[in-house]
C-alpha cells in the first residue's frame, strides 16, 4: 500500500530502490507516528473534519496501536512502504472507513518532520540524562584523586604538573559545554512542524497551535516553507551536537589508551575489563577504549555528511532527505552506549599514586623553580635562562611541595562551580512539561 498509489502497478526495481530502508528504519518512529496522529485527529475534530464518536474511536484503536508498538508487536507488512502507510492501513482494516479520514490536513512530509522531532527530542533526551551519570562519576573521581599528581604534556613531551583531579575535572567541564550543544539543539527540534503539509500549508482551517500544546512542544516552526526546509538542518544540528559530546569521549578514550601502557603507567583496570592476545600472555588491551574512540570519531563525521546531502537542494522536499534517515536514526544508540559503557570503565579505574616519582618526571617542576625564584626576587628571563642552565649541568633540583592556588588549577579545581553550571542548564530543558502533554494525549479522556 502506498498513500499515493491510484491505479496500475509499480515497477518492482524503482519499488526496491525508493524505499531503501525506510521500512526497517521506521519501526523506531512508529509510537511517534501514533502519537502524532493522536494530536493531529484531535485537532480535526476541534474544526469539524471528523465527529466526536469517530475520534473517540480513532483515539481508542490509536492507544491500542500504541500498546502494541511498545510491546514489540507492530511490524511494517510486506509491500507497505512506510510506517505512515502501516498504521493508517490498520486503522482502515479495523474501523472502516473512518481510518481513511486520518491524513486530511496533513502530508507525508510534515508526518515524518513530526515523527523525527518528536524522535529525536526523546533520543536527545535519553543522551542527556546519560551524560549526568558520566559528569558525576567524572567529578567524584576528579575530587578522590585530587592530591595525586601526573605528569601534564605539550606535544606528547612530559611538561608541567598536573593532577588526576585536573585530568579528571577537565573531562567533566567538557561535559558541560556539549550539554549546550545539546540544550540548542533539543529547543531547534522541540518546535512543531505539524500542518505545514507538504511545505505550503493548508485550507483547510487547521489549529496548529493546538498540535503544539497538544504534543507538549515548546513551540511552532510556523514558517510552512520553512517547516519542510527545517528537514536536514535540524538533523544537522542534532548530529553537531552528538559530534560534540563525541569529541568528548574521544579525547577521554585517546588518553585513556596513552595514559594505560605501560610507558606511561599513570591507571590500569582490572583484567575482567581488558582483553588479551592470543600469543601474548601478558597483555591487556583498553579495547573498550579504543572501541569509544572509533565509533566517536565517526560519530563526528555525520554533521558533515547531512551537509553534503541538503547543501545544494532548493527549498522544498526532496527525496535526498530519505537518505539521512539511514545514518541519523542509529547515531543515538552509539552515543548512548558510548556514554554507558564509559562511565561503567570509569567506575573501575585504577591509579597510580606513584606515577611522578618516576626520575623521568622531574623535570616537569622545572615552570614552578623559575616560578618560585621570580617569587624571590630574579626576572623571570634570568630564572628562565639559570634554570636551564641547571638542568643542562645535571644540577636540576625539583620542588618538594607545589602551590597552585588559582581558579581551576590543581589546588582550585572549582568543581563546585562547574556542577552549578552544569545544574543550571540541565533546568532549562523542557522534559517536565513534554512528560505532562505526552501522558494527558495517551490518557486523555476523549469525552470530557
Amino acid at each position: 500500500m502506498k498513500l499515493w498509489q491510484k491505479d496500475g502497478a509499480i515497477n518492482k526495481e524503482i519499488e526496491r530502490f525508493t524505499v531503501g530502508k525506510d521500512r526497517e528504519l521506521d519501526l523506531l518512529l512508529a509510537k511517534h507516528d501514533i502519537t502524532g496522529t493522536i494530536a493531529h485527529i484531535t485537532m480535526l475534530e476541534s474544526i469539524g473534519l471528523l465527529t466526536s464518536q469517530e475520534l473517540n474511536t480513532l483515539v481508542t484503536e490509536l492507544r491500542s496501536l500504541y500498546t502494541e508498538v511498545i510491546k514489540g508487536d507492530f511490524l511494517i507488512e510486506d509491500g507497505i512502504e512506510d510506517v505512515h502507510s502501516q498504521v493508517e492501513l490498520i486503522l482502515t482494516k479495523r474501523l472502516g472507513d473512518v481510518g481513511k479520514k486520518i491524513h486530511s490536513g496533513r502530508s507525508r512530509n510534515d508526518q515524518v518532520l513530526v515523527d523525527l522531532k518528536l524522535f529525536t527530542r526523546t533520543e536527545l533526551r535519553e543522551v542527556v540524562e546519560l551524560v549526568i551519570p558520566l559528569f558525576n562519576e567524572l567529578q567524584k573521581l576528579s575530587e578522590q584523586y585530587k592530591n595525586i599528581m601526573i605528569p601534564g604534556y605539550t606535544h606528547y613531551q612530559v611538561a608541567m604538573p598536573s593532577s588526576f583531579g585536573l585530568w579528571f575535572g577537565a573531562y567533566a567541564e567538557s561535559l558541560v559545554d556539549d550539554m549546550h550543544s545539546l540544550l540548542a539543539a533539543f529547543r531547534i527540534t522541540n518546535k512543531n512542524p505539524l500542518g505545514s503539509a507538504a511545505g505550503y500549508g493548508s485550507s483547510f482551517p487547521l489549529n496548529r497551535t493546538m498540535t503544539t500544546e497538544l504534543l507538549g512542544f515548546d513551540d511552532l516552526n510556523y514558517n510552512v516553507v520553512y517547516a519542510q526546509m527545517g528537514r536536514g538542518k535540524t538533523e544537522r544540528c542534532v548530529a553537531q551536537a552528538i559530534s560534540s559530546v563525541a569529541s568528548t569521549l574521544s579525547k577521554l578514550a585517546q588518553d585513556v589508551c596513552l595514559y594505560n601502557c605501560q610507558n606511561f603507567n599513570l591507571i590500569k583496570f582490572p583484567d575482567h575489563l581488558t582483553t588479551g592476545s592470543s600469543i601474548m600472555p601478558h597483555k591487556k588491551n583498553p579495547d573498550v577504549f579504543e572501541l569509544i574512540r572509533a565509533k566517536c570519531n565517526k560519530m563526528m563525521a555525520l554533521p558533515v555528511e547531512i551537509s553534503m546531502i541538503t547543501n545544494n537542494l532548493a527549498s522544498g522536499y526532496h527525496r535526498d532527505l530519505q537518505i539521512i534517515k539511514e545514518s541519523f536514526l542509529p547515531v543515538f544508540e552509539d552515543i548512548k552506549s558510548c556514554l554507558f559503557i564509559a562511565k561503567y570503565m570509569l567506575e573501575n579505574i585504577e591509579v597510580n599514586a606513584k606515577a611522578v616519582n618516576d626520575e623521568k618526571y622531574k623535570y616537569m617542576f622545572s615552570v614552578d623553580v623559575v616560578n618560585n625564584m621570580v617569587i624571590n626576587g630574579t626576572t623571570f628571563r634570568d630564572a628562565y635562562k639559570q634554570v636551564g642552565l641547571d638542568i643542562e649541568a645535571g644540577n636540576f633540583q625539583p620542588l618538594e611541595d607545589l602551590e597552585h592556588s588559582h581558579e581551576g588549577s590543581m589546588g582550585n579545581l572549582c568543581n563546585d562551580r562547574i556542577k552549578n553550571m552544569m545544574e543550571q542548564i540541565m533546568s532549562e530543558f523542557s522534559f517536565e512539561k513534554i512528560d505532562v502533554a505526552l501522558a494527558n494525549l495517551l490518557d486523555m479522556n476523549i469525552d470530557n
